[in-house]
């Protein structure tokens, strides 16, 4: 079960975490309006995570900008899979690549975190295990986001410089999510005192 401090609790990413297992070339760092086919793009690899995984799959969602109506984004489908235990690879592993995941690399010091790219529609599959804070935080930040007009605004225009300082410094994606990251925390903390998960000011 977890508690407050656990879903309060961010986990600074660690270059030195990630385990590469293969490569893809970088999609071009571009914040684009709103799709709202976007969720449909989302429904076609959900029906193809759970033909391949049955009911090994404990949750799925959308999350990320894409999930968010009305939201700028990268042209991204962003999902949140949980299985019963992400280091049992040999469990899942072989039916998401069957079903044209490619399983790109793990992070075992952030929350066994497995990630796989699906090219078309082009798609990040984090792989999580089950009482995961990522998970919860994710699906906390978009539902907030959703509910939150001003603070999705803020978000846009954190997204749009981040995205516009990175290409200009011909940096990665790593850089930009660096860059947006203090608005990200911010909004985190008022959604977290909002739900009474940190003291009130």
């Amino acid at each position: 079960m977890l508690t407050a401090s656990d879903i309060t609790t961010l986990i600074t990413f660690d270059d030195a975490d990630v385990e590469s297992i293969a490569t893809r070339p970088q999609k071009p760092l571009e914040i684009v309006d709103y799709n709202p086919g976007w969720p449909a793009r989302y429904g076609i690899v959900e029906k193809r995570i759970r033909e391949a995984l049955g009911d090994r799959v404990v949750l799925i969602q959308h999350v990320g900008s894409t999930s968010v109506p009305g939201l700028a984004a990268k042209d991204i489908i962003d999902v949140d899979l949980v299985v019963a235990d992400p280091t049992a690879e040999e469990t899942y592993v072989p039916d998401l690549q069957a079903a044209g995941f490619q399983f790109m690399f793990r992070e075992p010091k952030w929350f066994q975190h497995r990630f796989f790219h699906f090219e078309e529609p082009y798609t990040n599959l984090h792989v999580f295990g089950p009482d995961c804070s990522e998970v919860v935080r994710h699906r906390m930040f978009r539902d907030w986001l959703c509910a939150h007009p001003d603070d999705c605004a803020r978000y846009v225009k954190a997204k749009q410089g981040a995205a516009e300082a990175t290409v200009a410094a011909g940096e990665k994606t790593q850089q930009y999510c660096d860059r947006k990251e203090p608005v990200v925390r911010e909004i985190l903390d008022r959604m977290f005192k909002a739900h009474g998960l940190l003291g009130a000011e």
